[in-house]
């Protein structure tokens, strides 16, 4: 998520008085990487499937079985808006690991329009239900003092639901922002100690080579991991030195993607199926199953 800044998301250009984003940019190219995959997907179905089409059909089901246990099955209509939910939330955060394309999901107006889109839903559902009388109405019950209560608790659904979502994906952010810069002035104290002297990558690199040999003697895996290291610290410390190469951050390679996957990966996919869960609860409360006619013999 090195794409995330604190200060949100920066202006591009401007077409007429709407101004360009770079989420507008990640938006745009989320929907068309989704309708892309969407054809693919979609395309020469065939009635024996090959593995392409059996994948696809397994994602569908599973998406359907989750939204019909949840929401139960007379709300199985539903399943699109949640897959497009869930498959919006996992592909905009992460476009981040591009490296230039900022997370969609760490724009709060982003976030903030699904939730809201989902309380629309409900308000509608509601109001189809009870008819809008009826839907005003509950507000005031059980008492009339309880209505600014209850208005006050359906603005803050949707306002929960995004700041739940926005918060864990710009806080890993801001998150990973921060080792990249400590890792930055790690690398340049580093880097000092080592390269002030020819000796000690000298000895490094010797060093390296020796337990690297030993390693690969005794098929002992933990000395040809620190042979490895010790070996690439001489090296660099040596171009340092040489001047061959000035400020090498050392220690931003491969320690960053450890957080990544994290923050990018595991926390994309966690904090795409809670919105979408709790989307589905919430409109399942609004959509309950249609009452049972009872016919009686005569």
């Amino acid at each position: 998520m090195s794409g995330i800044e604190v200060s949100g998301a920066k202006v591009l250009f401007h077409i007429g008085p709407v101004a360009i984003t770079e989420t507008v940019i990640s938006l745009v190219i989320a929907t068309l990487l989704l309708g892309i995959c969407g054809w693919l997907c979609g395309r020469n179905l065939q009635k024996r499937p090959g593995g392409r089409q059996v994948l696809v059909e397994k994602g569908v089901s599973m998406l359907r079985n989750l939204v019909v246990g949840t929401m139960g099955a007379h709300n199985a209509s539903w399943v699109p808006y949640i897959g497009t939910i869930f498959l919006s939330s996992i592909v905009g955060s992460l476009l981040s690991l591009t490296g230039f394309l900022r997370s969609t999901t760490a724009d709060l107006s982003v976030v903030l329009t699904w939730a809201l889109m989902t309380s629309v839903i409900i308000w509608y559902q509601n109001i189809k239900r009870n008819g809008f009388f009826g839907w005003l109405k509950g507000f005031a019950e059980p008492i009339a003092v309880m209505t600014p209560m209850n208005i006050v608790s359906e603005i803050a659904q949707p306002v929960a639901m995004a700041f739940r979502h926005f918060g864990n994906v710009a806080g890993g952010g801001i998150i990973t922002m921060i080792i990249y810069t400590a890792l930055a002035l790690a690398s340049t104290a580093l880097m000092g100690l080592i390269a002030g002297t020819v000796a000690v990558p000298a000895i490094l690199i010797a060093l390296g080579i020796l337990l690297l040999v030993l390693g690969m003697k005794k098929e002992k895996t933990l000395r040809k991991i620190l042979g490895i290291v010790f070996a690439v610290l001489g090296v660099v410390g040596l171009v340092e030195y040489f001047g061959l190469l000035q400020g090498i951050p050392i220690l931003q390679v491969g320690i960053p993607a450890v957080f990544s996957i994290y923050f990018d990966l595991f926390s994309g996919f966690v904090q795409a199926f809670v919105f979408s869960l709790l989307s589905m609860v919430y409109i399942a409360g609004a959509c309950p199953p249609p009452e049972e006619k009872t016919t009686i013999d005569k």
